[in-house]
């Protein structure tokens, strides 16, 4: 049975068909052990058939395809991360199925991608570019979340404009050992690092403010 049906395909392929450039969607699976990898990528290839031609997917195995896991660096499945059309990566992950609330982040995030420079304000841009070492974004959400989006799309526009930030967004019910690590208790909850949280979906000023801190933060205690 079809994931995307109706009304909502047609939406999804008028909307995929006008991307400007092409977009890779490049996933990772490994569907004897991953509850959810099989339906996550028969979503990605309804995406991908709908486009007419302005997706592609490539699918790897999570543990067969060891060089391409560790060039990604992705650590569980199902996972995905988003190129354009030169293969270039700007950080963006997804961890768990985009499913529900999450399925429009997945379309927003394709339209940045190829139109590729999303839409933050110069203030935040300068703030982000103080931004110099690595530094990992871990947006949790769950698909029936309407707030979640918000905040991971925001994590994902502030890794496309510096390389040295990646923004993940896990899905908490997938990933219940990460959700306890991390003390989610409601969603969406952002890890910057290890140990600083961002609660609730924030403007986007605030958030940024917030990244830094927790950035700054960081790497103080080192």
């Amino acid at each position: 049975m079809a994931f995307i049906t109706g009304e909502n395909e047609r939406t999804v392929r008028d909307m995929l068909e006008k991307l400007p450039r092409k977009v890779q969607l490049v996933y990772f699976t490994q569907e004897l052990e991953c509850q959810y990898c099989r339906e996550t990528r028969q979503l990605l290839e309804e995406i991908r058939d709908l486009s007419g031609g302005k997706v592609t997917l490539d699918v790897y195995n999570f543990i067969n395809d060891k060089e391409k896991v560790d060039q990604y660096q992705v650590d569980k499945v199902p996972a995905l991360v988003i190129l354009d059309e030169n293969g270039k990566d700007f950080g963006i992950r997804y961890y768990g199925i985009p499913s529900g609330y999450e399925f429009g982040s997945l379309l927003e995030d394709i339209q940045v991608v190829a139109r590729g420079e999303p839409d933050l304000s110069e203030q935040s841009k300068q703030l982000i570019a103080q931004i110099n070492k690595p530094l990992r974004l871990q947006v949790f959400v769950t698909p029936t979340c309407p707030y979640c989006p918000s905040a991971v799309l925001l994590a994902h526009k502030i890794a496309m404009v510096n390389e040295h930030i990646t923004a993940d967004m896990v899905e908490a019910t997938e990933f219940p050992h990460l959700a306890v690590r991390y003390n989610v208790h409601g969603v969406p909850r952002t890890m910057v690092g290890e140990s600083y949280a961002i609660e609730g979906a924030l403007p986007e000023t605030h958030f940024v403010q917030r990244v830094l801190e927790g950035y700054k933060q960081m790497y103080s205690e080192n």
